[in-house]
């Protein structure tokens, strides 16, 4: 009807109709969309067209939103280790110990990157021992005071069966992450968390292992980050089997005459000569006299 008054209501012709429309995100953290086996954090824009007489037209499309977690920052960037010793009982016999320590560059990984693993095992004992690497993914989900978790198997790879006596060291062993969903740790009914664990596996005893934690992120690691955290990590080497890598030759800064132009240069300097005396420079702008410095090549990258 073109004469109905009521307010809010629009008359729609026959014909096809297209209407704009944007909706702008809360503010608040959002978790990160995820389907787990027992819950999921799902977003979806629902339309509906109601018509006199007829029931209500419903329509619901769903989108996906992802919690930015950056791994360039220091936190993810520091890298991660750990060392254990297990030693084995068989009734009254006693062989030596399996000693295992394990060292990654950082915490922080995005999917799609691998994950150099640098690890020393070695066995004393007497049984044949196989050592390996997995990717876990734990989502744990919380409702009505209970917690339910579950843990899958992201990735793993294997390394050379050891006998008794023999070493091995793994220099920088990669493990490639699959396509996984971001870590979501700050969600109050969900919570997605991943670990590397390096373990011995030992026939007949428990496993010898390390668990170091992991946070996949979606903001890819950046050259500087990734330097940064090469020198970090070097820096934290204590023994001989962590500093297997080579360090990365860092870049020289770029030149005087790269950065600042002769004409800027001149254009910046202050005409200190106009002045009679130095008390009529300081009742000017203060900034004005201090420009002349402004512009000074920064120091040979053989002095830093």
């Amino acid at each position: 009807d073109d004469d109905n008054s009521e307010e809010g209501l629009h008359t729609i012709h026959s014909g096809r109709h297209e209407y704009a429309f944007s909706f702008e995100l809360p503010q608040i953290p959002l978790a990160t969309s995820f389907e787990g086996r027992h819950g999921s954090v799902r977003y979806w824009v629902k339309a509906e067209l109601h018509r006199p007489w007829f029931l209500p037209v419903k329509l619901k499309k769903e989108f996906t939103v992802f919690e930015h977690i950056d791994i360039n920052t220091p936190s993810l960037l520091s890298p991660q280790a750990g060392t254990k010793e297990k030693t084995l009982c068989c009734w009254l016999c006693t062989s030596g110990p399996i000693s295992l320590s394990a060292k990654i560059e950082r915490k922080g990984y995005t999917p799609g990157e691998s994950i150099q693993i640098f690890a020393e095992i070695e066995n004393c004992s007497s049984r044949m021992v196989v050592p390996k690497a997995t990717i876990y993914q734990t989502q744990a989900f919380y409702a009505k005071g209970k917690m339910k978790e579950v843990k899958q198997l992201v990735a793993n790879l294997r390394g050379e069966s050891l006998s008794s006596g023999k070493t091995e060291t793994w220099n920088g062993k990669q493990l490639k992450i699959p396509p996984v969903s971001p870590s979501i740790l700050d969600c109050s009914i969900i919570r997605v968390e991943y670990s590397l664990m390096v373990y011995v596996d030992i026939p007949g005893a428990m496993d010898l292992f390390l668990n170091l934690p992991l946070v996949i992120g979606t903001i890819p690691l950046h050259p500087f980050g990734s330097r940064t955290s090469s020198v970090s990590s070097q820096g934290s080497m204590n023994t001989n089997w962590l500093g297997l890598t080579l360090p990365e030759r860092p870049e020289a800064p770029p030149s005087y005459a790269e950065v600042v132009t002769e004409e800027n240069r001149q254009s910046s300097i202050a005409p200190i000569a106009a002045f009679d005396d130095f008390e009529s420079v300081l009742q000017g702008p203060l900034f004005a006299y201090i420009q002349e410095f402004r512009f000074l090549p920064p120091p040979l990258y053989s002095e830093v």
